[in-house]
């Protein structure tokens, strides 16, 4: 029986707009015609849908994640090169950074590891009940 009540999402309509689709125009993979319609589709999309009440950001270093893709060992993820983690982890930071939305929690995972450490998970589950219930 799956405990949590929360949606999850690995990758979000944000993400994929701000993050994925700039970068694949970017690295040559997605033409300017295609991203301005993307991009248009995209901001059509975000004029009917609610922002989350909470945006929580897993923020890691590249050894970090690189840990964690080996970890899963998802075939599809072995040929993911370095340089290309650094120009998303560079662009999940810009994004963030300038996030206005709604509420946002940054949770450092190269500190945390709440998927093996109770105590951990703990203090995460009490920061986002403290960022949308304001709880302290």
């Amino acid at each position: 029986m799956n405990q949590c009540t929360l949606p999850s999402l690995e990758i979000s309509i944000y993400e994929d707009a701000y993050i994925f689709a700039p970068n694949l125009h970017s690295m040559g993979l997605m033409t300017t015609r295609d991203f301005e319609n993307y991009f248009s589709l995209f901001n059509l999309m975000d004029s009917f849908v609610k922002a989350p009440d909470l945006l929580i950001y897993l923020r890691a270093s590249i050894p970090t994640l690189v840990n964690h893709i080996q970890k899963r060992g998802r075939d599809y993820e072995e040929s993911i090169r370095i340089d290309y983690l650094k120009r998303l982890n560079e662009r999940y930071e810009a994004w963030v950074s300038t996030y206005d939305k709604g509420k946002l929690l940054i949770v450092d995972i190269d500190n945390n590891h709440f998927n093996e450490n109770q105590e951990d998970l703990g203090k995460i589950i009490q920061s986002i009940d403290s960022e949308i219930h304001g709880l302290f």
